[in-house]
């Protein structure tokens, strides 16, 4: 993605994440599982560069920017958690739909609460050169980021402590299923 602001990044990648929602539901049920995984993967490396990047520096420069981001994060860890189960059970699974419904709702409702609360004071609180910084650190996080959710891993010293190696085993994990297809 080219967005040099790290607000305008991420809103690009909320549109994006909705329509991979949109791809999933709409996919062939021999489709699905590819559609989900490209989903897992998006919605894991997004979280935790939020984490890694964004909720830090909100704390540190937003007026009340420790409690925007404690609600952020516990939305995250529930998402991660609902994410985690649907990604278990798995595509294949009876309830897959249903289960995809009540994490789109989870995932729609926390992208709408970044938007109002995080992005809108962070983008009042904050000059493009730090935005533009921001999203080069975004950028380079999600590199590096683990591609399957890890619910409870939502802080930023968290992410610094287990993230790195977490991210391998997943990356790892990734090619091992990919060579099995």
């Amino acid at each position: 993605m080219e967005e040099k602001d790290v607000i305008d990044l991420l809103l690009a990648q909320h549109a994006m994440i909705r329509d991979m929602f949109d791809d999933v539901e709409q996919a062939a049920p021999q489709e699905r599982g590819p559609a989900f995984t490209r989903l897992v993967r998006m919605l894991a490396v997004h979280e935790t560069a939020e984490e890694e990047i964004v909720h830090p520096y909100v704390r540190k420069v937003v007026d009340g920017g420790e409690a925007v981001v404690d609600d952020r994060l516990a939305e995250e860890r529930q998402a991660k958690e609902l994410l985690q189960r649907l990604e278990e059970a798995g595509p294949d699974a009876p309830d897959f739909l249903e289960r995809l419904t009540l994490l789109r709702a989870a995932v729609t409702a926390h992208a709408r609460s970044e938007e109002r609360y995080e992005f809108v004071r962070l983008r009042a609180e904050t000059g493009p050169a730090e935005r533009r910084a921001m999203a080069a650190g975004v950028k380079a996080a999600e590199a590096l980021a683990p591609t399957h959710p890890h619910p409870g891993v939502e802080s930023a010293t968290m992410n610094l402590l287990v993230g790195t190696p977490v991210a391998m085993v997943d990356r790892i994990r990734d090619v091992i299923r990919q060579a099995m297809r």
